[in-house]
């Protein structure tokens, strides 16, 4: 049970090497989607949702064999829930939203999906594929939308292999001060 900062980036020690589907481990990819956060000079908050947005996929250890069924792992309820047990909503909320994002940019940037790696693509078809314009528009009043969006495109650019970012220490110190108590 995940209950603490020190047990996220625990976490991302013990399974950050392993891979969903892209060119990257998981720990490259969080810490290029902070990196990309961090030069946009966005809060402390965003800048620790977008290093932890896919916490879920390393809780849901068999997220792989979900998406080989077809099956949605849901990756984006499971990090948010698990993050609100040590963050506020500033850092929760663009987590649980940043799967709803890739959905509204497909229906509102007609151009998004052309930046979408396969594995985003098919991952995108089992979340419910763009959303329609009633969806949408809804989708975008919701508060910490904006921000979600934000974290989404700086998922899609965090795959690159050969990237050089911090390390986890440097966004540990961020994340640290988003704490409730901080």
């Amino acid at each position: 049970m995940l209950a603490s900062l020190s047990d996220l980036f625990d976490l991302y020690e013990t399974h950050g090497g392993d891979r969903y589907g892209e060119d990257v481990t998981q720990v490259q990819h969080a810490l290029q989607c902070a990196l990309q956060a961090e030069q946009a000079a966005a809060s402390p908050a965003l800048i620790s949702a977008a290093l932890l947005h896919d916490v879920g996929h390393l809780l849901h250890r068999d997220a792989g064999a979900a998406i080989a069924a077809g099956v949605d792992d849901r990756h984006e309820a499971l990090g948010a829930k698990t993050l609100a047990k040590v963050f506020g909503p500033e850092v929760v909320e663009p987590v649980g939203l940043h799967v709803a994002a890739k959905r509204y940019l497909c229906h509102a940037d007609p151009g998004y999906w052309e930046v979408l790696s396969e594995a985003s693509k098919t991952t995108l078809i089992l979340q419910g594929g763009p959303m329609r314009k009633a969806e949408a528009t809804a989708f975008i009043a919701r508060p910490f939308a904006k921000e979600a969006v934000r974290l989404r495109r700086w998922d899609e650019a965090a795959k690159q292999p050969d990237l050089k970012t911090p390390d986890l220490t440097h966004y540990r110190s961020i994340a640290a001060r988003c704490l409730p108590d901080a």
